[in-house]
């Protein structure tokens, strides 16, 4: 009885599991996904796959020893059109060129929900995953590396996430594709731990609200995250350093709270342009050419506890009106030429980022040369005298004497301009 019972025991757990069905070199993967039943496990040793695969029912494609499957330059590699499907250990590459057709190396299909594609390696495709319609997906802990050989414009995005709900992308790197990690149409939506360099933008950020980007590195590039058309959604703990243009684009963004967020050695560390609503706090924004662009009635946020360290210029302010930061903690200014005579932390005078000789310094960059003369000086403190002569600007009622980030001198020494 009792070995009965072991065996009813031992078909249970089959039946729960799936059958695995194993493909060796020189065999069709392909095959071996028709005979599979919803469940089942295609298990692929190692070796070279020429295949275009369709996974058309719940089953898990995992590799031993990282087998690699190839589209040979046409299609997808891999077209996932049913719910439930795992892909893992894998090398996919190879997909075609054709932009209109999407081709990627893993393509992920409307209604193909809680999708998981782990540990594998995307390379040398147009898209390395593109996942559409697809709600509950974990895309984890994959390397995607696009077509360097090829101009930016004629690149996929590494991963694309298009009119999902709910996805999970995690410890991923991405290189050599246009965009990192393209998002569109997507809600309630989790980008952690993620590694991005040399693209266009690290992360392309549109119509997503609900969502979380945190703890992500992105270097190198033209723009590290471009954040636009959007609301709600939490931006911290991310390290942009290195991108020829902007660290991060806050474009069109309300209700959102951006925080403790490192902006290291960019051509802009924070290009702000029709935001409202938000809380920026606890940045450290240092050794950038401009710490903050600031434009387009870019009002009605609170910007508090950040540091504003060795920047060239640490705000372009284009705007007709004042616009007040640092109503409650003050932030830091490492360029702030005012005092405390009371000790207590915070600046005696305002601070204000924006004022005549910063203008004048835009128009002709060479007065830079003679920033510590008493000409300047004298200049600064007359045209705060006379309104006529003052200029727009961002103003910090509480500037703080001593940064709050205690390890800043790290970054300025690792990403100088």
């Amino acid at each position: 009885m009792i070995s009965a019972a072991l065996a009813t025991a031992a078909l249970v757990t089959c039946a729960a599991h799936g059958a695995v069905l194993p493909v060796h070199a020189g065999e069709s993967i392909g095959a071996a996904i028709a005979r599979a039943q919803p469940g089942d496990t295609v298990r692929v040793e190692q070796g070279t796959y020429l295949e275009h695969l369709r996974i058309d029912k719940r089953l898990t494609l995992e590799g031993r020893g990282k087998p690699v499957i190839s589209a040979g330059g046409s299609g997808d590699a891999i077209r996932i059109t049913a719910p439930d499907v795992t892909v893992a250990g894998l090398v996919v590459k190879d997909s075609g060129t054709d932009l209109t057709a999407q081709n990627a190396n893993i393509y992920v299909m409307p209604g193909a929900h809680r999708v998981t594609i782990r540990d594998c390696e995307l390379s040398h495709g147009l898209f390395g995953i593109w996942l559409e319609g697809s709600d509950d997906a974990r895309l984890l802990k994959n390397v995607v590396k696009g077509r360097a050989d090829l101009q930016s414009a004629a690149r996929g995005n590494g991963i694309q996430v298009y009119a999902t709900k709910g996805a999970q992308v995690i410890g991923n790197e991405i290189s050599d594709s246009r965009d990192g990690i393209y998002v569109d149409v997507s809600r309630d939506a989790l980008f952690r731990g993620n590694r991005i360099h040399h693209v266009r933008y690290g992360t392309h950020y549109m119509n997503t609200n609900h969502s979380t980007w945190e703890d992500n590195v992105v270097y190198q590039s033209r723009a590290g995250l471009a954040l636009m058309e959007v609301r709600d959604i939490i931006v911290r703990r991310n390290v942009a350093w290195g991108h020829t243009d902007h660290g991060i684009m806050l474009r069109t963004i309300q209700d959102s709270v951006i925080e403790d967020n490192v902006v290291a050695g960019n051509d802009r560390g924070f290009f702000i342009y029709d935001a409202e609503y938000n809380v920026v706090r606890r940045n450290l924004v240092i050794n950038n050419r401009t710490g903050v662009h600031l434009s387009a009635g870019s009002s009605n946020n609170r910007v508090d506890g950040n540091d504003f360290i060795g920047n060239e210029e640490q705000v372009r302010f284009v705007a007709a009106h004042d616009v007040q930061w640092g109503r409650e903690q003050g932030n830091y200014w490492s360029n702030y030429a005012g005092w405390d005579q009371n000790g207590d932390g915070v600046g005696d005078v305002a601070y204000e980022a924006n004022d005549v000789v910063d203008r004048l310094a835009w128009r002709y960059p060479l007065m830079k040369l003679l920033a510590a003369s008493p000409a300047l000086q004298t200049l600064r403190f007359v045209a705060r005298q006379f309104p006529l002569l003052r200029a727009p600007s961002v103003v910090d009622g509480r500037p703080r004497m001593r940064p709050a980030t205690t390890d800043w001198k790290k970054w300025h020494d690792t990403y100088p301009r």
